[in-house]
């Protein structure tokens, strides 16, 4: 009876293994460099991803809750608390929806748009290499395995979806 092949070598083999180390290493990598630049620039990493998404996720300069708890991968109400302490700071501002009292848009104040544009030019150059790699990697690495047929878990997370089209992707659920 012949020996079972390693589980490294069952998923694809030694290179994949190897190419997905590679991946988490300079993924890591590059999220210390940033937590590190947001502390320089005064704030907290999880404040600067939540100014990042309010000026760039929706394309629109602002965001909703729900949108950046989609940007953040976090719940909603752990969200509101994060916006509360940015606008403490006086890093960002809330305002209820004109035609939906439901909504919450949030937007930067001009004291976050710069602390923003200066981490955007920090991250720049380490952006540029972070991209090289995953450029490198193929498609896999963008779209991560297929999955298993019979697999009850969620799709991998598509890293080329844009906002509009996950709200697309929703049906007639309204996402705000």
């Amino acid at each position: 009876m012949p020996e079972k092949a390693p589980a490294a070598q069952q998923s694809g083999g030694e290179g994949v293994v190897r190419e997905m180390a590679r991946f988490r290493y300079a993924l890591r990598r590059f999220l210390r460099f940033s937590e590190e630049a947001a502390r320089r620039c005064g704030v907290t990493p999880q404040q600067h991803q939540l100014m990042l998404g309010i000026a760039g996720y929706t394309g629109r300069g602002s965001a909703t809750v729900s949108e950046l708890a989609e940007f953040l991968q976090e719940r909603p109400h752990s969200v509101v608390g994060l916006i509360e302490r940015a606008v403490q700071h006086g890093l960002v501002r809330r305002a209820q929806d004109e035609t939906d009292r439901r909504v919450v848009n949030v937007s930067l104040t001009p004291s976050g748009r710069e602390i923003l544009s200066d981490l955007t030019h920090l991250h720049q150059e380490e952006t540029g290499t972070f991209k090289g790699f995953i450029g490198a990697a193929g498609p896999q690495m963008r779209h991560g395995p297929e999955p298993v047929r019979g697999d009850r878990r969620r799709p991998p997370l598509d890293l080329t979806t844009k906002p509009e089209e996950l709200r697309e992707k929703k049906g007639n659920v309204r996402i705000k």
